[in-house]
């Protein structure tokens, strides 16, 4: 099948294809052929795109197809236009397309659509990919309002630490414009955790357990210098008093330090090498903690409070 039918990001429409002459016992067919994918009411997807995708590509697929299908009434919003900023979707809710109606209709789900009906002032919409997104602030503020706490906060993160928004930008968003929104009534508290020095959803996990369990409020990203004033690290958190430096350890993370020829075992020696060299250069102490912990969080509180005891001991002597 010629490449030409599908759309650069592999979509093809129905009506698309009934205006090259093609009709429903074609497309009928070469679904079952599994020549195409079909992905929504009247929309297919390039097998080649579909099939290798993940389930958020899969879900911005959808999405993309959605915004062919509909008219400049509408606007990409809340996950779905979290999702096509390339934001974070840990905790996101992505099993239908968010919409928002620009002209005040909405509120209702149907076909695999979540229609928002919301007031959308100047500035609250701008133009990509030919169709009209919510703002990135009233993108992070409307994702974070349908959200679990963790997952909106961590979403509000990636949008101040990628300077989408600030937080002066949001806040005029959590009243008068949100506060009759179903779900709003602790945007604000959202948006009061929110830090935009945290750079990935571990992070953010770890700043709320930090927060939750009554530990002091750490500095983010602290920089550490060597004695020449060349940068010798950057840490995630730090809690001065108690002479600690805290770090999330993720594949993730660790994925995005290798470099040509390096498996993730020799990234993670040259972490050992740095976390000692922080330590000579501070006098504090590494604690690391990873993700599985973070569903465990009173054996990691356990854990950490008996580090900054040992420490507070050592410091002592």
């Amino acid at each position: 099948m010629s490449d030409a039918l599908f759309d650069p990001h592999g979509i093809l429409l129905r009506r698309d294809a009934v205006a090259r002459g093609l009709d429903d016992n074609w497309l009928a067919r070469m679904v079952r052929s599994a020549g195409l994918i079909h992905v929504r009411h009247g929309a297919y997807a390039d097998p080649a795109v579909w099939i290798p995708a993940t389930p958020v590509e899969r879900h911005d697929l959808r999405a993309r197809a959605v915004m062919q299908q509909y008219d400049d009434r509408v606007a990409l919003s809340h996950m779905s236009a979290v999702v096509r900023r390339g934001g974070p979707n840990w905790g996101l809710d992505l099993s239908n397309v968010h919409l928002t109606n620009l002209f005040g209709r909405g509120d209702r789900i149907q076909a695999g659509i979540t229609h928002h009906r919301g007031v959308c002032r100047a500035g609250d919409v701008s133009r990509t990919d030919s169709h009209w997104i919510t703002s990135p602030a009233r993108n992070a503020m409307e994702t974070a309002q349908l959200s679990g706490r963790d997952a909106a906060v961590a979403v509000l993160d990636w949008f101040l630490n990628n300077n989408l928004t600030s937080t002066d930008e949001c806040s005029p968003l959590v009243d008068p414009l949100m506060r009759e929104w179903p779900g709003s009534i602790d945007l604000g508290a959202r948006l009061a955790l929110a830090r935009p020095k945290r750079a990935s959803v571990g992070e953010t996990r770890t700043g709320l357990f930090l927060h939750d369990w009554s530990y002091p409020e750490p500095d983010c990203q602290w920089r550490v210098d060597r004695p020449d004033g060349r940068i010798a690290g950057v840490v995630d958190f730090v809690l001065h008093r108690e002479g600690l430096m805290i770090e999330f350890d993720g594949q993730i993370k660790y994925g995005r330090l290798l470099k040509p020829g390096q498996t993730i075992a020799d990234v993670i020696q040259a972490e050992r090498a740095r976390e000692r060299l922080l330590e000579d250069l501070t006098g504090y102490r590494m604690f690391r903690l990873v993700w599985s912990e973070l569903e465990r969080p009173a054996e990691l509180d356990a854990r950490l409070r008996n580090a900054i005891a040992n420490n507070l001991r050592v410091r002592a002597s």
